[in-house]
């Protein structure tokens, strides 16, 4: 059970130090998955996954996450941390002012035995989707599975008609009837999905498929509307899988701009990006591409609407 045997109030400690809550949760045999008030969280035996949103302090989660592992005798071997360029820079509280000092405080706050680190801002044609990387390793070479890859997909200035769909409606199934609607429920028809709406508006949601986690978070609002995608896959599984559940999931908001990072040990991931986002009218604006300790490869591609430079 590893990690998996932390109690709910251990958790909610955590969280309390990041700013977050609980709302909605679901597991399985493999892991947990637990919907925030400020995006997701997910607890495997040996990986704990978090993801934050708006002025969130996520770094602050390092330190006690590192001590309840040990209390459960398990020593941390890897730690990667990635992020967009922040929409509202100034209203970041600390430690996250920015990259450099987002660095420092990770680095302070991970044992020596972390020894291989890597830092780096992988930058696109347009300043505001950069995207930041820093991962770590112990000298035992820890290494995430060579066939397992994660595509990040963040989303801006969606379609209006489409983003009014995450306005919440009165009911008690407010958010199973918004996850059909909008065609969520079809990006992986496999996936137990745990889902919650916000009031007034905006959307959370994990997806439970085996082992496999996906997750998606909308803020609809006209001006800033921006929604993120992130889920797990195999390079074993169909090619062509990842480039329909890259196509659902863009469909569900068709973004005027779309930016995509992939960590992966193979090649077969990055390039199939570009085929699920030119069918949609996406043009491919910038690559980057960078190779870090544990991670892989990690692959940025940014995309904007064909009638839009």
């Amino acid at each position: 059970m590893g990690l998996r045997l932390l109690d709910f109030e251990s958790l909610e400690n955590v969280l309390r130090v990041v700013q977050c809550t609980v709302v909605s949760a679901v597991g399985n045999h493999f892991f947990d998955a637990y919907v925030l008030s400020e995006s997701s969280l997910f607890v495997y035996p040996t990986k704990i996954i978090i993801k934050t949103c708006g002025t969130t302090q996520l770094l602050k989660s390092i330190r006690p996450l590192i001590h309840l592992a040990k209390n459960l005798g398990l020593t941390i071997c890897g730690c990667r941390y990635t992020r967009g360029t922040f929409i509202f820079p100034k209203s970041q509280p600390f430690p996250h002012i920015n990259f450099k000092q987002e660095v420092i405080y990770i680095e302070e706050n991970l044992p020596n035995n972390l020894c291989f680190r890597k830092a780096s801002v992988m930058p696109s044609k347009n300043p505001s989707y950069s995207w930041h990387v820093f991962s770590s390793a112990s000298d035992s070479g820890a290494h995430f599975s060579d066939g397992e890859f994660t595509v990040e997909v963040c989303m801006t200035e969606l379609d209006r008609v489409l983003a009014r769909k995450f306005f919440k409606t009165a009911g008690d199934s407010a958010a199973k009837e918004m996850t059909e609607l909008t065609g969520i429920g079809n990006i992986n028809p496999r996936a137990l999905i745990c889902d919650f709406v916000f009031d007034p508006c905006g959307y959370s949601m994990n997806g439970v498929d085996g082992d496999r986690y996906s997750t998606i978070h909308v803020t609809p609002e006209d001006g800033f509307s921006y929604a993120s995608f992130e889920y797990v896959g195999s390079v074993y599984d169909d090619q062509d899988d990842i480039v329909e559940t890259l196509k659902k999931a863009v469909q569900v908001f068709k973004p005027a701009t779309v930016s995509v990072s992939t960590t992966s040990h193979r090649r077969e991931v990055w390039t199939r990006v570009a085929h699920a986002m030119e069918p949609l009218g996406l043009k491919c604006r910038s690559f980057a591409m960078d190779e870090f300790p544990t991670a892989g490869t990690v692959v940025f591609q940014t995309f904007t609407a064909a009638r839009r430079k």
